[in-house]
């Protein structure tokens, strides 16, 4: 029974009802147009990226940068990097250094450029003469020099040099930060470059004393941070000076002042007035003291007072005094306020003071006010009421205090003229 009545034509039909149901749905059509509304906005969102001319002048830049690295053959990099440090080892294994440190620049380097062809010769090295006189120069400047960064010291359209670690350097050209191609062969290469320019000048630089300003031979101002302060490696920071010195004919044609306005600050130059150069950091402070110095009277006895002596003063009675850092038990510091006070008893006529930044401003304003006309000195500001205000500031941190009223009549009969310089944003100072 059970077969019979599974099996019944009238069992046999109920399936067919539903699939005839199921094979024309008359509703099929309103869920298309909901789709295509649904679709819409998306479709209307996609809309083209925004032009960013940015990022295309960091690709651009990236790819100028990494573009001698790509081009260059593999092959004879290798062999020049070999090579060169074949040459090296041997260099430094077999010539006398200390015979070398007596003897003069040139006849140094001719030493190491004999050597350094007598191991090419010696080792039949596959170099050709350009290679090894490349090979030959930066071994003399490792040796007698400041490695990798006699390249850039040479240039005259550099105004400074940043090193942030052994292989990564910029430069200042024109106004305009671009990578430069140099490298340190390793960190250690680096810190003893910089420890070699801070010798030079009596100071040192460690990880017991991380941080350091110096100066080159040439006056231009060096600072250097390194390891454990510095996480990348040392870093060194160069404001490079012109080997022909500034004056305000060539700031007229540069375009940074116009004539009526270099005519008044020569006269400020000329007449003892008390000034004060103010602007931001790289603005050009030091440059404009430098042309304002170029006319005072040759008679004038002037006493300047810096923390790293880079001021070019050309008057033939100048003395130039430096402040000092501690030493290693942390006694012995000059600081620039040291420095000031003892000019008030080195009889001077103008004292100049390189850069203003503590409680030495006081002092500063009390020769301004003792009959030493004609003084001058720098300050970080980015207009003249901020200079004033930054004044009374630093006169503050002495803990002298003085009532805000003293302070600023004290500002106020000290200080004749305030000169703003500034950087625009396209490099150039006005």
């Amino acid at each position: 029974m059970f077969g019979k009545k599974h099996t019944s034509p009238s069992d046999l039909k109920k399936p067919a009802v539903p699939e005839v149901k199921r094979a024309t749905p008359p509703p099929a059509a309103s869920p298309a147009p909901v789709l295509a509304d649904s679709a819409a906005p998306a479709a209307a969102e996609e809309k083209p990226a925004l032009h960013d001319p940015f990022a295309e002048d960091l690709k651009t830049h990236d790819a100028a940068v990494d573009k001698p690295e790509e081009s260059g053959d593999s092959v004879t990099s290798l062999r020049l990097q070999r090579a060169r440090n074949r040459i090296w080892l041997d260099l430094r294994d077999g010539i006398d250094l200390k015979a070398l440190a007596r003897m003069e620049g040139k006849a140094a380097r001719e030493e190491v450029y004999s050597a350094v062809q007598e191991i090419a010769r010696f080792r039949n090295l596959d170099l050709t003469p350009a290679e090894l006189q490349s090979i030959a120069k930066e071994c003399a400047d490792d040796m007698l020099g400041f490695g990798p960064l006699e390249e850039l010291l040479e240039r005259d359209d550099i105004a400074d040099i940043m090193i942030n670690g052994p292989d990564t350097t910029y430069i200042e050209v024109k106004g305009k930060i671009e990578r430069s191609h140099i490298k340190f062969r390793d960190n250690q290469h680096l810190t003893t470059i910089c420890q070699r320019i801070v010798g030079a000048i009596g100071r040192r630089v460690d990880e017991a004393s991380p941080i350091c300003d110096a100066r080159l031979p040439d006056g231009s101002r060096v600072n250097v941070i390194i390891p454990p302060l510095a996480v990348d490696g040392s870093c060194m920071t160069i404001r490079k000076f012109k080997k022909d010195k500034l004056t305000l004919e060539k700031v007229m044609e540069f375009g940074s002042m116009s004539p009526s306005c270099a005519k008044l600050i020569m006269a400020i130059g000329r007449c003892r007035v008390n000034v004060l150069v103010s602007g931001g950091t790289g603005s050009g402070k030091t440059t404009m003291l430098n042309c304002l110095t170029r006319y005072i009277e040759p008679g004038e006895r002037v006493i300047t007072c810096e923390d790293a002596c880079e001021l070019q003063l050309q008057q033939p009675h100048v003395v130039r005094l430096e402040t000092r850092p501690p030493n290693l038990e942390g006694v012995g510091e000059i600081t620039m306020r040291d420095l000031v006070r003892n000019c008030l008893r080195m009889r001077p006529e103008r004292i100049i003071v390189g850069e203003v930044r503590g409680p030495e401003a006081f002092d500063l304003l009390q020769a301004m006010n003792t009959g030493h006309d004609g003084s001058m000195g720098t300050v970080h500001a980015n207009n003249p009421r901020e200079a004033i205000s930054r004044m009374e500031n630093m006169i503050a941190m002495g803990g002298l205090n003085l009532p805000q009223k003293a302070v600023r009549e004290q500002i106020a009969s000290a200080v004749n003229v305030i000169i703003q310089v500034q950087r625009l944003r396209d490099g150039s100072r006005k």
